[in-house]
Order: C-alpha cells, then structure tokens, then sequence
C-alpha cells in the first residue's frame, strides 16, 4: 500500500527563489494546458491527447521568446504538473459520464499566484536523498528536511508545497506492506458529536477538544488588524500570515489529535462502525463552525485508512439508519426526539437510555449486521429487534484512539 510522509523543509533564500520559480512555472504550463484544451473545445475541434498537448505546452514554448524562461526549472516538474491536468480531466470525464462515485467533480479551473497553497510534483528523476540528510530538487539544490521519523523505504516521488502560513513542506509517497495487528476480540460502535466528540459503545466518551474555540478570541484581534491594513501594503501581507500562521496551529492540533485518538482505537478493536454522516450539509447549517471544529471527515478518514493497514475492519452505516430512535435493549422504534432530549426512556421495555450511547450501541449492531451481509449471511428484514448480545458491552471490551496518509 501506498503511504504518505510530511516533513518540514528549511530551503535558504536563494533556494526559496528558486522554488518560487518553479512554483510559477508549474502553474503556468497547467494553465496553458487547460486553455489550449479549452480553446479546442469552443473551435469544436478533437479533444488534444495528452502527449500532444506537452509537445505545445512545454517543447514548443521553451523555444519562444515568450516562455523561453521555462528552461530555468527541471522539466519533472512542468511534465508533472500537466500530468495534474491530465488527471483531473480524466476525473471530470469520469464523474459526468457516472463511471467515478461520489459527489460531481468539476471542471479544472485555473490557477492563481495567490492560491494559498503551492507545490510542485517530482519523481524519481527529479529528487534523491542524500547520505548528509539534505533532499536534492534539480535545479533548486540541497534542502535541510527536520527528519521527524525515518521513512521505511526509498520514495517514489516527494511533492514539495508552499502553506498559507508560509512553511515549506515534503510529502514522499512511499510504497509499504501492510502491518497487521495481533488479533482482538473487541469490537466497537462510535457515535460522533459535538458536545462530546464521539462516544463508544462501550460507554467511554471522548470529550471534544474544540481547538478553534480555544482560540476565537485570539483570531478575532488577529482578524481586526488584520481588516485595518490598506490592501497592498507589507503590513498587510504581514497580518495575513499572522492569521494564516494561528488557523495553521489550530489545524495542526486537530490533525496530531485525530491521529493520536484514531490509532487507540484501531489498536484496541477489531472492528470499528461509524455513520456514514453528511458532514456537507450538516456545515450549512448554524452548527457549521462548531462541525468544522470537529473535523468528523478527517477523523474517520483516519480510521479507514489505519483499518487498512494494520488489519481491522472498518464499517460504515446507512446515514438514514434511526440509531437514536430505537432501543438497543428491546428494538422498539420510539420515534424522532429534539436535540435537546438527551435521555428518554423506552416505551417498550421502560429502559432508560442516554441518547448518544444508545446511538453507538445501534450502531455497533448495525454494522455487525451488514457486515455479516456482506459475507453472504441471511439478509434480515427491515424491522428486527436488535440482539442483546450484539449491542451489550462486552465483559473484556475498552476503548482507545491515536496519531494525510500523512496519507
């Protein structure tokens, strides 16, 4: 499997100009790709292939007077970035013709220079790792990489970008097996909130760091100042990145505690259920600062992926499945409740049930079942009581969690 490692990269001045070079050099082949493509399209001639398109984009520029300054940067990067181009025509053609899943992809747009983010993509051609510990980048030189944790095999390729918060970064796409975990017996539900960030099915809850919150007050002044800077001028660009630097610690803080808390949990069971939640929709509501916060997607991302790697299981629920309607001791539907009834008591079997725990307890037995399904078990029909076996806790059962790829 393919996996990602993020280091951070101290580049000297004149490498920063260098990496600016190529960063603009990036960007201008992919824009001259897409409008030469886009050109075609509205003359109504044949869609360019992909080699063609690099011959008059990259060949035949280098030897205009116009664009003879892309000579200056390694030619792994621009074919790289038309190779971008490439790729995200092939997912827009995909996702219009129905062949890729999920939401629609939309049409390449063009880059800006203001883009908050810049990178830049080599192969194997374009970078080595030398014996001193310094990444080479052609034509950019030797870059000082803070080698946090060793990588565990030889790259395939490093991306090198450029943050709003002005920090360099290097992201090695590393092919590695799998590391499977010894075997438990413990299996888990998880129910994602807000007042606590999720809780298990054995009754553990995991409170909510809510680290935009922690900082609000802090942001907010940052982002005064920032709005009384005349627009151009160095103040200015220095308030943004004062911004940019304090959302970039936030969300560093975020990252490092969904991977802590997701690698507990994977660790400690050998299955792990959550809901298929529409965070997109839950984000356009007046909860949307509060969702974001949270960061549910990059949570559970994290799980799937870990899952994968080291040997577990992982389960996702239909997001219509009522697992705070029904009562996991008896299965009685007892109907929709407003978010502020947290503990009710079920009309069948007069248990009383906290709300979010009773959710993670369906949700363990939901998966369980659709994970039995899955490997050609009876379907059940649509209203079956839920087991007491199933969604009981068990004797031995604990939980736990841990620390973009960096995949």
């Amino acid at each position: 499997m393919q996996l990602r490692f993020n280091y951070r990269v101290y580049p000297e001045p004149g490498q920063c100009a260098a990496l600016a070079r190529a960063f603009g050099c990036a960007r201008v082949v992919f824009n001259d790709g897409l409008r030469a493509r886009r050109e075609a399209h509205g003359a109504g001639l044949p869609y360019i292939r992909d080699t063609d398109l690099q011959k008059l984009v990259i060949t035949a520029a280098k030897r205009t007077g116009e664009r003879a300054w892309l000579a200056e940067v390694s030619s792994v990067v621009l074919v790289q970035s038309l190779r971008d181009l490439h790729t995200a025509y092939r997912n827009f053609f995909a996702s219009v013709t129905g062949k890729r899943r999920g939401p629609r992809v939309a049409e390449p747009r063009f880059k800006s220079k203001r883009d908050n983010r810049q990178s830049i993509r080599l192969t194997a051609n374009g970078f080595s790792l030398r014996d001193n510990g310094r990444l080479y980048v052609a034509k950019v030189g030797d870059l000082a990489v803070r080698w946090s944790r060793p990588l565990p095999a030889v790259p395939t390729s490093v991306t090198i970008t450029l943050d709003a918060a002005g920090r360099y970064w290097a992201s090695f796409v590393v092919e590695t097996q799998p590391d499977i975990l010894p075997h438990v017996s413990t299996e888990v539900g998880l129910d994602l909130g807000l007042s606590h960030f999720a809780v298990l099915s054995d009754g553990r809850r995991i409170a909510a760091p809510k680290f935009l919150r922690r900082v609000e007050k802090k942001l907010r002044r940052l982002q005064k100042a920032l709005s009384r800077c005349q627009k151009g001028s160095r103040n200015r660009d220095k308030a943004r990145r004062k911004v940019a630097r304090q959302h970039a610690k936030v969300a560093d803080r975020r990252r490092d505690w969904h991977h802590k808390e997701s690698t507990r949990i994977i660790r400690e069971n050998q299955a792990v259920y959550v809901e298929d939640l529409a965070v997109s929709g839950l984000a356009r509501t007046r909860l949307a600062k509060s969702v974001h916060d949270a960061g549910w997607s990059q949570f559970v991302t994290m799980l799937e992926y870990k899952a994968a790697k080291h040997g577990r299981y992982f389960g996702r629920i239909g997001r219509f499945e009522p697992t705070s309607q029904v009562c996991s001791a008896c299965g009685v539907k007892d109907g929709p409740k407003p978010l502020h009834v947290r503990t009710w008591t079920c009309r069948g079997c007069r248990a009383v049930h906290d709300r979010d725990h009773n959710a993670a307890k369906n949700t363990l037995a939901a998966g369980r079942a659709d994970r039995l399904n899955a490997c050609g078990a009876q379907i059940r029909p649509g209203a079956i009581p839920a087991q007491r076996r199933e969604t009981g806790t068990h004797p031995d059962g604990h939980t736990a969690v841990e620390g973009n790829p960096v995949l």
